[in-house]
């Protein structure tokens, strides 16, 4: 930049994939900044090193965020901070907004620069309603905080976005599967990178695929929101269960009628423990 920046700090989104995507008003604040709050300096070091920048670095994350943070402040009065993620856009699932927050009470001019975030991108990709949805972040890796998270989460009649890993993809869709009931679904991964991939269909076809083969990459679950179609009464899905119990254990028989009714599968089970 042939001007300094003014001092502040500048929230910077980066790439989550192609390092192209990095907006020039994104470039050139890095390549400005008197220093640049990290979460992983090897990472943003590549990005440096892709626009021909090489400026102060300083580690920024959630294990050292409380001790860091008073300094950086200290630092805004006088020069121009940078904050950054290792992809996407700061604070969006990560720890950035206290330091917003204290910045903002100490008086310091905060400035955000937009840019790419996953949750935006994978909503484009899957196909789903976009006029209402509700980002969740990484679902609990306990089962019964899991399954508790996404019974609060099935109460929004709107689409929902969560991020997770690899490994944990299949059970995260087997739980989002007996939570929400029959909802089409998408997942998307490795946004903006050459094998990006975008696999559709409902919660239970996807928990299927993924079961027994986790994929590799970064990932995002869309879900779609609950079906326009009137939800099965109490006495369908009783009616129902009665039948299935005649051939299948309760959990079996209320899998079976949550796929065929839409229902949760836990609503179902519940209702088969009650009949048997």
């Amino acid at each position: 930049m042939d001007d300094k920046l003014e001092p502040g700090l500048y929230i910077v989104a980066t790439p989550i994939g192609n390092l192209s995507d990095l907006a020039p008003r994104a470039a050139a604040i890095l390549a400005g900044a008197d220093l640049i709050a990290v979460e992983d300096s090897r990472v943003t070091a590549k990005l440096l090193r892709h626009i021909g920048a090489r400026r102060p670095m300083i580690p920024y994350h959630d294990h050292n965020a409380d001790k860091v943070r008073p300094g950086l402040i200290a630092r805004m009065a006088a020069e121009a901070v940078a904050l950054v993620s290792d992809a996407g856009t700061p604070l969006i699932s990560d720890p950035g907004y206290k330091l917003v927050r204290d910045a903002r009470a100490a008086g310091v001019k905060v400035t955000t620069i937009p840019g790419p975030s996953a949750v935006i991108a994978a909503l484009t990709l899957a196909g789903l309603p976009t006029d209402r949805f509700a980002f969740l972040g990484f679902l609990p890796s306990k089962a019964g905080a899991r399954a508790t998270a996404i019974a609060d989460a099935a109460a929004f009649d709107g689409t929902l976005v969560f991020y997770e890993s690899g490994p944990r993809l299949g059970g995260a869709l087997a739980a989002l599967r007996d939570g929400l009931g029959r909802r089409d679904a998408a997942v998307v991964r490795e946004i903006s990178k050459a094998f990006e991939e975008t696999v559709t269909g409902t919660l239970a076809a996807l928990a299927d695929r993924y079961a027994e083969a986790p994929p590799k990459g970064e990932i995002v679950i869309v879900v779609g929101p609950p079906g326009e179609a009137a939800p099965a009464d109490e006495a369908a899905i009783d009616a129902a269960l009665a039948e299935a119990l005649t051939r299948l254990s309760p959990s079996r028989a209320a899998a079976e009628v949550a796929a065929a009714l839409g229902v949760p599968r836990r609503l179902a089970y519940e209702r088969a423990q009650t009949l048997k």
